[in-house]
Parts: C-alpha cells; structure tokens; sequence
C-alpha cells in the first residue's frame, strides 16, 4: 500500500471534507496526538463549516529523537486519520475523518530560521501550543541570540520580537498547557524574557497591547496512536498512515478571552463545543470536581471491591449510585456554574466513563491519590460542610476508602505492596515517597490511630481535617465497615 498523502486519498475515493490549500494562519508549538486530536481538529471543522480558509505549521518544540515524526507528518503532506469513539446520547459512536488542516511540520532546533521567516506572513494570527506542563517555564539561561532558545517562553519571544521588528500586527496566543492560568503564565514569562534581554520598551508596549494571550482548559481524551489496530485500519482505508490518531468523542474547549474572538475564530458557526469566555475557571473548578473528582472519589473504593476498569463499574448498580450520589447530591451543589451546566455536563461524564473504546484501569488512576484527593474531593467535602452544615456522606466515605487502600506494609523500589482483600491480589501503591513511608511506618497500627493520624496530617491536607465537625468519627466508621463487610458495603451504606 502506499503512503497516505493527497494521490493516494484521492484514489481511495474518500468522500469527506478536504482541503488541499490554504494561507497558514496558524502556527502551533506542538505536534503530539494531543493537540493533533483536538485543536486541528477543531480548525479542520471550521475550515468545513465556517470557511475558516486556515492551514496549520507544526513546530516540534524539542529536538527530535530516533522517530523522526516531523519527516513522516511531511511525508504524509499533513495529512493524517483522526478516529473520535465513545458512548455518545446513549450510543456507541466511532467517526473517522481525514485531518487536512496541517500543511507542514518543522522542527526548532532543524529549521529555526525558517519559523523565523514565517513571522513576516500576514496571514498569520494564531499561536497555538501543548509543550506539556513542563514546557511553560522560566529559564533566565535563555538568550535572545540563541538558535533556538531552550524553552518554550523564551523561543515564543524571540518569534515575537522577529514578527515586532516586521511592524506587522499580533496574535492570538491559545496556550493549552494543563497547568493553571497557562495564557497568563506564560504572557509573564514572555514579559520576563524581553526584559532581562533589554528589548525595546516599544516591543513589550506590543506584545501587552497588539496580543492577546488567551488562558485555555481543554477536555478530551486523545489516546494516539492505535498500535494494535493500525494494521487493520491501514487495510481498511486502503493507505498507509503512520500519523493515525485516536480520542474520545467528547470534547470541550473553554477559551478566556474577548468575545471579539469569536469574529475570528468562528466555532459558533461550525457548531463546535467552544466556550468563549471571560473568566475560565469556573468551567476549570467543574471539570477537576465533577470529572476527576468522581474518578478519585469512586476508583479506590471500587478497586477494593474487585472491579479493575472504569466502564464496568459504571454497570455495577452499587458502584453507580454511589457515584451518582457523590456527583448529583454533593458536588455539585458545591460549585459556582449554574445546576444545569453541572447537571449536563455530569451527564456527558457518565458516558464518558462508559466508553467501550477505552479500558481505563483503576490502578492507573490511582497513582498518587493523595494529592488527587486534595486537589479534586477535598474542596467540595468541605464546600459541602460550610453550606450545609453536616457531612457529605459519599465523599466522607470516599476517604476511607482512601486510607483502606493505602494501607501497606512492604515497601519497595516500585511503591508499596498491600492485597486485595476480594480478590486476594497483591497491588502496588505509586506516591511521593513521603507518603507511602508514612503508611509503611503506620501499618500496625489501630483503625482509629491511623483515621486520627491521616486526618491530622497537614502535610498531605494543607490543613488539619480532624478539626472538621464529625469527620474523624465518620470515616472511622467506614473504614471498619470495609474491614468488616468490604467497601462494596461501605458504598452501598451511602445510598440506601
């Protein structure tokens, strides 16, 4: 067969959207499945549905290893398989569509003057980016003259400075790194860098008024490249494509920003589920309390129940009403968007959790449940106690079964060792090394020692829950009730 590119998709008689050619008017720092299978995604629809007219340059932000993505993205003329597939209105959904938004892909550390050069086209208005949390630092190492600086702030300022110098206008910068205020960030780290280089006052005038650097949350599992079904798939379409891509259906992309953006980036038009707003976190607070906090309220008590995968426990009736008691009856209640957004929003997380297309492993989502169980349940217990002055069950429950399955007594180099008590497996626990010494050292000790100790602990908490009303005594109550009778019981105690 031969390799996907604009003959060969012809000569395969596909019938979907196409676009061949384009003025590039957005430049993204990131070429991974992630952006791939959300962002030019989203641009290849509005190229569909709204004329959007926009062709997309990837820029590998890092020097490129042993597999040269960037030659196969150019091989393939940017073209590459997008396959979105989940549990969607009650159904099974599995659409395929061929991505033709990416014109070409370049590499920083290859090609460095060439992304220099496509600051002088005025076509160009977008600036996207996904260096990974680790990519939106400030490293003062950076200097203006090098080919390329090393991080991503400081390589974003020197393109900055080139397009100043060209007296042609700014951008709109879509930063869709997962760490929070990630426009902000890295607007101040830009700022740092133009300082400390002694740029022109005019330069740093520009990027704060001629730019507009847009706070992002993004909400889509993109599972990449689908390596036991590539084969098929390959066969199936009748091409080769070594770019093939994999997410669930469901997508949402809060932007922060001026509603000015909308008469450039026409989502409304396309129909898609872009979320312009002034203030983002609101939607931020309700994915980490809605989505990841039913995943760490449910995972650690269903793993010690017997169950290994998320969708299966969304078909055990206990395990589901617990959750939907957890999320309904006390998150939400909790949170500063409107019942109905939650309510919909929880809806769609229902289903995504069913999704037949992904096994998501309980053990993998328990890595590092301690600062899970801080950043994403904590909050809504206590919100839940200050307005309503008592405790929520689900979620006092939910950390008992937390202090259940992190009692281990060997400590080794991968974690520490505990057993299933249902399934009398042994299971490893991943955490900071901190922590699982903690439970090693405490591993003797009585369940009302250990709850008081756990609870006390400020250096898991950043406070000292002991001291919330009843808290102790309720999760104390529950942790001997899944000694006793198992945390299936323990769950279902919450939601008889």
């Amino acid at each position: 067969m031969k390799t996907l590119n604009y003959q060969t998709l012809k000569e395969s008689n596909y019938d979907g959207f196409i676009l061949e050619d384009a003025p590039v008017r957005v430049l993204q720092f990131g070429e991974g499945n992630f952006l791939r299978g959300f962002v030019d995604y989203f641009i290849d629809v509005m190229n569909e549905k709204a004329n959007f007219n926009s062709k997309v340059t990837l820029v590998q932000p890092i020097s490129q290893g042993a597999f040269r993505l960037k030659d196969i993205i150019n091989e393939q003329q940017g073209l590459y398989t997008l396959y979105l597939q989940g549990f969607q209105d009650g159904k099974e959904v599995r659409e395929k569509r061929v991505i033709s938004t990416v014109k070409n892909c370049l590499n920083a550390y290859e090609d460095w003057d060439t992304v220099l050069e496509l600051a002088k086209n005025k076509d160009l208005r977008f600036i996207t980016c996904n260096t990974t949390e680790a990519g939106i630092v400030y490293d003062p190492s950076c200097q203006l003259n090098d080919t390329p600086a090393h991080s991503y702030p400081a390589k974003l300022t020197q393109f900055l400075y080139a397009r100043w110098k060209q007296n042609l206008p700014g951008f709109i910068i879509l930063a869709c790194e997962l760490i929070d205020n990630n426009g902000k960030e890295l607007e101040k780290f830009v700022l740092q860098h133009a300082k400390d280089w002694n740029l022109e006052e005019e330069f740093i005038k520009w990027i704060q008024n001629e730019n507009i650097f847009c706070s992002t949350l993004v909400d889509r599992i993109v599972t990449g490249y689908p390596r036991q079904e590539a084969d098929h798939l390959n066969a199936e379409n009748g091409y080769i494509d070594q770019t093939l891509d994999t997410g669930e259906i469901f997508g949402v992309w809060v932007i922060e920003g001026p509603q000015s953006i909308a008469k450039e980036f026409p989502f409304k038009e396309a129909g898609l589920p872009i979320i312009l707003t002034d203030n983002h976190k609101p939607y931020k607070e309700r994915k980490v309390r809605i989505l990841n906090g039913a995943h760490t309220s449910m995972v650690l008590g269903a793993f010690l129940a017997g169950q290994t995968i998320v969708r299966d426990c969304m078909y055990d009736p206990t395990i589901s009403a617990y959750l939907n008691k957890a999320i309904y009856e006390e998150i939400i209640p909790t949170l500063s968007l409107s019942k109905e957004d939650c309510e919909e929003f929880a809806h769609a997380v229902s289903e995504r959790f069913k999704n037949p297309f992904i096994d998501h492993e309980l053990l993998s989502i328990s890595l590092n449940s301690t600062a899970k169980w801080k950043a994403r349940v904590m909050p809504s217990l206590l919100g839940y106690v200050e307005k309503f002055g008592k405790l929520p069950k689900a979620l006092s429950t939910s950390l008992a079964s937390y202090i259940a399955f992190y009692r281990g007594k060997e400590l080794a180099e991968d974690g520490l060792k505990a057993i299933n008590p249902v399934t009398k497996k042994e299971y490893t626990i991943k955490d900071d090394a901190s922590v699982l010494e903690f439970y090693a050292n405490n591993a003797d000790r009585s369940n009302e020692e250990l709850v008081s100790l756990v609870l006390s602990n400020e250096e898991f908490w950043g406070q000292d829950l002991s001291q919330v009303p009843g808290l102790e005594e309720e999760v104390l109550a529950d942790l001997n009730l899944i000694d006793e009778k198992g945390a299936m019981e323990a769950m279902k105690a919450c939601v008889e």
